[in-house]
């Protein structure tokens, strides 16, 4: 298989300038994804990952909001370079994205085969009946009758809503899919649902896909690779088998020890103490030490550096400060 990289990301930041004070979402991540590979962005509200996200499709709101420095290559070329008129080229053809919320994701006086045709007409050079051809075939694939194509967003279920905008994201083959916490407002039997026919409609296209969840069992249910991301930084990031059995950054402990074990009912739970650090006074040093139960003296001063502890492993944490290889750059690259 080709593993050339679909998107590659280096030391982005960004921030959004208010008038209460500079808002630092994005504070240096770098990460890339490869062809039909599926990456994992893991991290609490606040820790920037919709705006990394958004950045991609150069759709973060200025003002307030300003990339500050960073390059992201698609396929090798850096889209900043590109004019608005070829963003939107590259926006749902390209590049797709599924939204937090399906509710408001859809036009509500539109008729929702009307909405995943506009799509596809826009990107490809076909006629109107065409395009409703392949959106009724787009609807049978996320298992929704072609019949109800003719029908309005307030007529289907929130489930049903989801698999909608999942055929808009998908209706032109994209090469790579971000999908935004798709299943947050989902109960867990349609969440199940959406996860298998996203993983099997990945795999139908060899879609790259960027999974950005609260929910480490949806990471371990669909992506190939995790990065957890605190602060607007990638703290650790590996393959699955390394972050789930190899775990080494204490956020990405606190995380997994804030999960019910069902092996160990009568075990109470470890929360992480504290709360996501305001973006607009971020901690000196290591910006989780406040909340670390590891923490030292040290902490507080010092800003880790990323150790590579193997060929896929990578961690941002004094206590590794002398093991592995410092990489270029400081960032966290796949």
């Amino acid at each position: 298989m080709d593993t050339q990289n679909i998107i590659d990301i280096k030391d982005l930041v960004v921030h959004y300038e208010t008038n209460d004070g500079i808002v630092e979402a994005v504070n240096g991540v770098s990460i890339s994804i490869d062809r039909g590979k599926t990456l994992g962005i893991v991290g609490e509200t606040g820790a920037g990952k919709t705006t990394m996200a958004l950045s991609i499709l150069r759709l973060v709101q200025n003002p307030p909001g300003k990339i500050k420095s960073g390059v992201i290559e698609l396929e090798g070329e850096d889209i900043f370079l590109y004019t608005e008129a070829e963003m939107e080229n590259i926006r749902g053809d390209k590049v797709s994205m599924i939204f937090q919320d399906p509710m408001t994701s859809l036009n509500p006086v539109i008729p929702i085969g009307d909405q995943i045709a506009e799509v596809i007409q826009i990107h490809e050079n076909i006629s109107s009946k065409e395009a409703m051809e392949k959106t009724k075939d787009m609807l049978a694939l996320v298992g929704i009758h072609p019949n109800r194509a003719n029908e309005y967003p307030h007529q289907f279920s929130g489930g049903m809503k989801q698999r909608v905008i999942i055929a808009i994201a998908l209706a032109c083959n994209p090469k790579l899919l971000i999908a935004d916490e798709p299943t947050t407002a989902l109960d867990v039997t349609i969440q199940a649902q959406v996860l298998d026919l996203m993983k099997t409609l990945k795999e139908k296209y060899n879609t790259a896909m960027m999974m950005i969840t609260h929910d480490l069992g949806i990471v371990a249910e669909v992506c190939d690779e995790v990065a957890i991301m605190y602060a607007g930084k990638i703290v650790e990031k590996g393959t699955l088998e390394d972050i789930f059995n190899n775990t080494k950054h204490p956020y990405t402990e606190g995380l997994f020890n804030s999960l019910p074990n069902i092996e160990k009912r009568g075990e109470m739970l470890i929360p992480i103490k504290g709360l996501m650090p305001d973006p607009t006074n971020l901690p000196k040093g290591c910006q989780f030490h406040p909340r670390c139960m590891y923490a030292q003296e040290e902490c507080s001063i010092k800003v880790p550096t990323i150790k590579q502890l193997s060929d896929t492993h990578y961690v941002s944490c004094l206590a590794y400060e002398n093991v592995g290889v410092e990489l270029a750059g400081g960032g966290i690259n796949g």
